[in-house]
């Protein structure tokens, strides 16, 4: 590829980045992000002038994604002239390139550790797109590189499965990228045939199910990592410990038997289902074992409960910081199980506890914490003046405190309060909300589940039943999930899995609202995750996403009421 003279408009920024690999003072007008993004780089230790080769990632050997990719590029590549288009999947390996930038002999892993700034590794982070042109690459070889990328979402999680780049020489300008609308289409084209061949995969999945299970007497579950279909004959049999097991068996390539968890009450024999050369799932035909019974095993606790990006690493961020007996800040929405989260890292500690929904004026005598006992403080928000004023100055005194406090952003808070917020904001941990780990809904419903009565089976669900639930938006989040599965578990008068027209009218019909593009998604997205940064400040978000505050506030009201 060929390259053009360098952008006058870029040239401050060019200088800017000579004087910070020199250890020489930087003006003040470097962007904060390209500045952070140098100093992660340089804190990651990436040598900017890419000595020597970037180790080769090691790839999947069968990759869903290039395998839907694939027919999309190669029918754009020949229209591509003097750029190169490259596809990464989550982890930014490169599995599949075209065309020519300097480095991508030896640039096979993108990632912020290994080659520093760059468009896919800011696409994948921010969750839409991105551009990154000349100077703010942090590599020497990129310096006379523009390139966008777009972020590829999952059709059915919307969880970010890659991203598409295409790179050219530098821009006459510091952009658009004369090369986005491409990105965005090819990226539009591919998520649309992974739409197409998740439909395909649950269909030959259903057929697979309906084979092997003629009548209602055979025990038979199909699954596929994210579909569950199970017969009437199969739910007492069916726990959830062996659900789990057969998801870790979908992938397998052969028949035969599992072992089973210990007291599971029954074997399967697994089948798996195939579609033009791959394993898409596995038919698992269940038989009970005559003299044994199932017993209750015990479930993961509420807080440890879900799978997804989102929610592993908040926990997996408040379990590291608990590890110190220091403040501990839990934000986030009503109802997303900041409380049970704050107990479970507690474990067998017993704290004093307070509920400033309770009684705003809580009286709380502070020099009890002196002995080491955590004070877990529910519902931060509504503490009245002087209880704010109380801790702001028992974190002066004793910064080291053991004290867990609970936070739903809202109302914007005062001096006072938001003194509080600035200080446990280093220690702090946003609790995702519900509708941004739809995938966690399935996890979920056996722990909220109420036990079942002594021989009868656990509650679940069609395969239909599970889709409404993940799409719904869940304003109240894992306490309005609760209210409903216990409600359909206390009240239901037929047997079986429930079936989507027994959910409530708003589960049942969906959001009434439209759905969002997925660049409403991505503004969504980034403007949650500034306002979890900024303890629920709008102004101090709106500032940190570079519009006005009355602009935020008109978007979150269009936001509201949509899936």
């Amino acid at each position: 590829m060929t390259t053009v003279e360098h952008s006058p408009a870029l040239t401050p920024l060019r200088q800017a980045r000579e004087r910070f690999l020199t250890g020489r003072p930087l003006p003040d007008d470097v962007p904060d992000e390209v500045l952070a993004a140098w100093r992660r780089a340089r804190f990651f230790g990436v040598r900017h002038d890419l000595d020597g080769s970037v180790p080769a990632p090691e790839l999947p050997a069968d990759s869903a994604l290039l395998e839907a990719a694939r027919p999309v590029l190669e029918r754009i590549a020949p229209a591509l002239g003097h750029s190169a288009l490259l596809l990464t999947d989550e982890r930014l390996r490169v599995l599949w390139s075209t065309g020519e930038v300097p480095g991508d002999d030896r640039c096979r892993d993108l990632s912020e550790r290994e080659v520093g700034h760059n468009s896919a590794a800011l696409a994948l982070r921010t969750r839409r797109r991105a551009e990154v042109h000349g100077p703010e690459h942090f590599l020497d070889v990129w310096q006379d590189v523009s390139a966008v990328s777009v972020p590829l979402l999952a059709p059915d999680s919307g969880q970010v499965l890659g991203t598409v780049t295409v790179a050219s020489g530098l821009c006459a300008g510091c952009g658009p990228h004369p090369g986005a609308a491409l990105a965005e289409a090819t990226a539009a084209a591919v998520e649309a045939e992974l739409l197409a061949r998740s439909r395909t995969a649950e269909r030959v999945l259903l057929d697979a199910y309906t084979r092997a299970a003629p009548g209602p007497a055979r025990a038979v579950v199909a699954l596929d990592g994210r579909n569950r279909l199970v017969s009437e004959a199969a739910v007492r049999l069916a726990t959830p410990q062996v659900l789990t097991a057969l998801e870790r068996a979908s992938t397998n390539e052969e028949s035969y038997d599992i072992a089973l968890p210990e007291g599971a009450g029954c074997t399967a024999g697994i089948t798996p289902v195939r579609h033009e050369g791959r394993v898409l799932g596995i038919v698992a035909v269940l038989e009970a074992r005559a003299t044994e019974v199932p017993p209750p095993s015990p479930r993961p606790a509420l807080a440890l409960a879900g799978g997804s990006v989102p929610w592993r690493h908040a926990v997996a961020r408040a379990v590291e910081l608990a590890r110190v007996h220091e403040p501990l800040l839990l934000t986030g929405e009503r109802g997303t199980g900041k409380t049970a989260l704050a107990r479970e890292l507690l474990g067998e500690r017993v704290p004093l506890v307070a509920d400033a929904a309770e009684s705003p004026e809580l009286g709380v005598k502070y020099s009890e914490l002196a002995d080491g006992r955590p004070l877990l403080l529910r519902h931060a928000e509504r503490l009245a003046q002087p209880d704010v004023a109380a801790l702001n100055s028992l974190l002066d005194e004793h910064p080291d405190v053991f004290l867990l406090v609970t936070y739903t952003p809202g109302t914007p808070p005062g001096p006072c309060f938001q003194r509080l917020l600035d200080t446990l904001a280093p220690r702090s941990v946003a609790v995702p909300a519900l509708r941004e780990r739809p995938e966690d809904v399935r996890e979920l419903l056996p722990v909220l589940a109420p036990r079942p009565a002594p021989g009868q089976p656990p509650l679940t669900w069609t395969l239909d039943a599970l889709r409404a639930l993940e799409e719904h938006p869940w304003p109240g989040n894992v306490t309005e999930l609760a209210h409903v599965v216990r409600a359909l578990a206390e009240h239901r008068r037929v047997t079986g899995p429930v079936r989507r027209a027994e959910l409530p009218d708003p589960v049942r019909e969906g959001p009434a609202a439209r759905r969002l593009s997925p660049m409403e998604h991505a503004e969504r997205a980034a403007i949650l995750g500034a306002l979890r940064r900024h303890g629920g400040n709008k102004a101090r978000a709106a500032a940190a996403l570079g519009i006005g505050r009355a602009t935020l506030y008109r978007k979150l009201r269009g936001y509201r009421d949509m899936p």
